[in-house]
């Protein structure tokens, strides 16, 4: 969703975010996480965070989310909202910044933000500075 500008409306991302993370399975940590991502081509995609006893066999939010956008047909992250328990705005794990890198790009906007009401805004390359990207390999493979 978009403004009349144009601006991503971050408030539908963390609403989306807000709403997946109730259906969040976190039995062993406690710490409920829901992503939204916005498409490049404007659909919306939602994950959870799924755990498991066989520790650390679960899911990130992110993950989940990528994984609905890709089953959609969807192949860029124009934008992405995490949304965790607690007080802190919440950022994806390293292992998710590296998911979100070969879905997105430098300046993909990602949309921290937490339970307690805090948010924070963020570009990729804040979080993942000197990313390894699918545009390495495709350098790697020029004479």
């Amino acid at each position: 969703m978009t403004s009349d500008t144009g601006v991503l409306d971050v408030d539908a991302l963390f609403e989306a975010a807000a709403a997946v993370r109730e259906r969040a399975y976190a039995p062993y940590s406690q710490f409920k996480v829901g992503a939204a991502i916005r498409g490049a081509g404007g659909g919306l995609h939602v994950g959870c965070n799924v755990e498991n006893a066989a520790y650390p066999s679960g899911t990130c939010a992110e993950e989940a989310a990528i994984a609905a956008m890709i089953a959609a047909g969807e192949t860029r992250i124009a934008a992405i909202a995490v949304l965790g328990s607690g007080d802190t705005p919440v950022t994806p794990c390293g292992a998710c910044r590296q998911r979100i890198r070969e879905f997105g790009a430098p300046t993909t906007a990602i949309h921290a933000g937490c339970a307690g009401g805090a948010r924070r805004s963020l570009v990729l390359e804040g979080l993942l500075p000197h990313a390894f990207g699918p545009d390495l390999l495709a350098r790697a493979a020029e004479p």
